[in-house]
Order: C-alpha cells, then sequence, then structure tokens
C-alpha cells in the first residue's frame, strides 16, 4: 500500500472505531501518538490514555455505539518521505441519530502528523478543531462550552513548506 493509502486508512479507521462505540480501537490508533487541542495542548498520550478520555467524554447509548456517522473529507496529506513523516488536514462532519432524525452536532477541521516506522504509518498527533456546533447532548458527556471553536476559514497547507 502506497503512503497516502495508508495515512487515508489511518484517518478512515478513527471514524469507523468512533462510529461503532470501539473507544479502546480508538486508543490503540495512538500507541505512540496523542490528542491534543487546537493549539497543541497534549489531552492525553498513549493507546490506554487516549481511550480513557474518549470513555470520559463520549456517551454510548443502549447499542454500544455513539449514534454517530464521522464524515471526513476535503483530504490533503503532504509526506515528507526523507523524514518518514506526513501531515495531513482534512474535514470533518459529525451526524446523529436522534429522535428518529439524523442531525449535524458538529464540524470542523482534523489536523494530524504521522510517523512511519518498520511496521507502518502511525498516529503522532491528531488536533481537532471544532468549527460549528450543534446540539452535542447526546454525543458528549462533558459541557460543549468547554470547546474551543474556530470560525470555519480558509485552510493553510497541511505542512509548513521549505525555507527558500
Amino acid at each position: 500500500m502506497d503512503d497516502v493509502s495508508a495515512i487515508t486508512a489511518l484517518i478512515a479507521r478513527y471514524a469507523d472505531c468512533m462510529d461503532s462505540g470501539d473507544l479502546d480501537g480508538v486508543g490503540a490508533l495512538f500507541a505512540d501518538g496523542r490528542i491534543a487541542l487546537a493549539d497543541g495542548t497534549p489531552l492525553a498520550e498513549g493507546a490506554e490514555a487516549v481511550a480513557a478520555l474518549y470513555r470520559a467524554t463520549t456517551r454510548l447509548h443502549e447499542d454500544g455505539t455513539p449514534r454517530t456517522a464521522h464524515l471526513v473529507s476535503n483530504l490533503v496529506i503532504d509526506v515528507d518521505d526523507a523524514a518518514a513523516s506526513a501531515a495531513a488536514r482534512s474535514r470533518f462532519c459529525v451526524v446523529q441519530q436522534r429522535a428518529g432524525a439524523l442531525e449535524p452536532i458538529i464540524t470542523g477541521v482534523y489536523r494530524d502528523r504521522f510517523a512511519r516506522d518498520p511496521h507502518g504509518w502511525h498516529f503522532v498527533e491528531r488536533r481537532m478543531v471544532p468549527h460549528l456546533l450543534g446540539d452535542l447532548s447526546d454525543h458528549l458527556l462533558l459541557d460543549p462550552a468547554l470547546l474551543a471553536t474556530e470560525p470555519p476559514a480558509a485552510e493553510p497547507p497541511a505542512a509548513e513548506p521549505p525555507p527558500a
């Protein structure tokens, strides 16, 4: 599998784990990585800490899932072969089944960093940058007011260009 496809698969696996309620699977994706705020402040690092963060903040329903669909689009991946690293930017929209209807509950941007080792690609960091918030009461176990949001804007390139 080529580098871009492997990284795309990691991003998709995150959404699949979230939507199936596999919070340990989310943690496993970050065994060598961390979840951070938009400004880079770490929230959790390593598989156990990331899984614990998601268990503490994600509402799972009677079917064991958050009843969500994490839709990821506009993926831009910049691979640095020499450094065995990559940066990616994507937009997300989470929809949730609520009272028999599907509703968009949050949109934003994922800013991800990856590294390649002998076992393949893995997450180094995911920064979630919420832009628009809907009713998150059936999705999160925390006060949505705690989420720092940024208005939607043109995003910079996924990786900084090399100095001239």
